[in-house]
């Protein structure tokens, strides 16, 4: 019955669909993954289209027109759920990660005096919720429309040596103001750290058009978390002005990745937190715009969060990664913007807290807005 309801959907949405947009067959993801059914879910607003598996709550495609009214694939993803299973090449493809997103120094912290051992899936230390986050766990779709995707999670107590059950939700929406709207709610049994983040790679021009240097970016940040050799915290604020770490006035992501900057030869380009400008006066931020002039799609970032992980694809190009046209993604060939709170925020007390105990919801909007020029 469910394989067939999903059917029903994509026919109905594939006639709504603009006739540009090639919708994978939902046939392609239709599997059982630890006794639990997998499936794609097509939704469809406010001019874009979106393709999301329950398995790791995954964004596998999203279209979006340029400014002649062209639809692309703006988002790299596979083609089949095999490949996001089993394929080589980068794992957190439009994934959910958490419990924690980014990295947590030394695969280790204390809580309430309270030692926990967690798993090194990142060198010593551990990155996006070890070898079992959330992105490897089949989520139950608890509420669809034609526009929205309601998923919901359990993390268990221990996996991955996290304590506490956590049950977690993500709701995808696409507006009527041409945003992919996401949502995050938590509740645990016991306290934990928790830091969600959804994880898009994005390449304005289109899934597998080559790289991303010409996109211009904006963030509207004056400082940033620096990072170690293996991208820990120092613990410290970084102003910036001036350098290639400013990104206050647009300017392309290729001007400066290469250049001879410690940071930059930490992250081997982009891969830094940076603290977002907010004036409290609104719950939600906007964090970054993006321009690609090639086509003339633009995306702005829009949060609550406090930090914005921009991640200019340094570990593609290494022919691992195929797209789901079968395309290699080529070497910088997508970015991706996370909003969450501060990496490692378990070692650093002036950072945002990452707690979450019982009783207390933990609660996380952002908002990836289209338009063009």
């Amino acid at each position: 019955m469910r394989r067939f309801l999903s059917l029903v959907a994509l026919v109905v949405l594939a006639a709504c669909a603009p006739k540009s947009v090639k919708l994978i067959p939902a046939a392609a993801f239709e599997t059982e993954i630890d006794g639990k059914p997998v499936s794609l879910y097509t939704i469809s607003g406010g001019g874009l289209t979106a393709q999301i598996t329950n398995y790791g709550a995954r964004v596998v495609s999203l279209w979006a027109p340029d400014r002649d009214g062209s639809m692309r694939d703006v988002v790299i993803g596979r083609a089949n759920i095999d490949d996001y299973v089993n394929g080589p090449g980068e794992r957190f493809l439009g994934a959910c990660v958490g419990p924690v997103a980014n990295r947590i120094g030394g695969a280790a912290f204390t809580l309430d005096g309270v030692d926990y051992e967690l798993e090194k899936n990142d060198g010593e230390n551990t990155l996006h919720g070890g070898f079992l986050g959330i992105d490897r766990l089949v989520w139950d779709v608890v509420d669809q429309s034609p526009e929205s995707l309601k998923l919901q999670v359990v993390h268990p107590d221990g996996l991955g040596g996290f304590p506490g059950n956590k049950t977690i939700c993500v709701r995808y929406t696409l507006t009527p103001a041409h945003d992919l709207k996401v949502e995050f709610e938590a509740v645990t049994d016991a306290p934990t750290p928790i830091n969600l983040a959804h994880h898009p790679f994005f390449n304005l021009k289109g899934s597998g058009e080559g790289d991303i240097l010409g996109h211009e970016m904006q963030i509207f940040a004056s400082a940033v978390t620096a990072v170690d050799e293996n991208l820990i915290p120092l613990g410290q604020a970084v102003i910036i002005d001036g350098g290639p770490l400013d990104f206050r006035k647009p300017r392309p992501i290729g001007q400066f990745v290469d250049a001879d900057d410690e940071q930059l030869r930490h992250g081997h380009g982009y891969d830094h937190n940076w603290i977002i400008d907010v004036d409290g006066s609104k719950a939600m931020s906007l964090d970054a715009r993006v321009v690609d002039p090639v086509s003339g799609r633009i995306l702005e970032v829009y949060s609550d969060q406090p930090g914005l992980q921009f991640y200019s694809g340094n570990f593609f190009g290494d022919g691992k990664t195929v797209d789901k046209y079968g395309n290699v993604i080529a070497f910088r060939g997508a970015f991706a913007l996370e909003t969450q709170k501060f990496p490692d925020a378990v070692h650093h007390p002036d950072f945002p807290d990452t707690i979450l105990r019982p009783g207390d919801v933990y609660k996380h909007s952002c908002l990836y807005r289209f338009s063009c020029k």
